[in-house]
């Protein structure tokens, strides 16, 4: 049963990935924790994504704002370097934020699962 759920979370990883480039290129993201603070506390983000390595404090208050802000957050399964790379950036990316999605469906698929 091991091997069924990685396989699934892998599946899962490459749906979200290719959801990240699709929205890089058609939408509006902002990268990083400042500006995605920034995005949340103007009520212009449609949805948080975390990286799993990103300090819990820091998680705990990102959490914090989006609920204050009704945005939905979602938790990357790779860590800050794995969704900078998703982003198609050569630099780790902790926190980042969907402002306009674009041609993607990252909003709705984020928030189901």
């Amino acid at each position: 049963t091991k091997m069924v759920s990685s396989k699934k979370a892998k599946k899962s990883a490459e749906s979200i990935n290719s959801r990240l480039q699709l929205v890089m290129k058609s939408g509006k993201v902002n990268l990083g924790l400042k500006s995605t603070v920034k995005s949340l506390r103007q009520g212009k983000s449609k949805v948080v994504v975390i990286a799993n390595n990103t300090p819990p404090l820091r998680k705990s208050e990102l959490e914090y704002y989006a609920m204050l802000a009704k945005t939905g957050v979602y938790h990357y399964p790779g860590t800050g370097a794995d969704l900078g790379r998703a982003c198609g950036k050569v630099f780790s990316v902790s926190v980042m934020s969907v402002i306009d999605q674009g041609d993607s469906d990252i909003i709705r698929s984020t928030t189901s699962e």
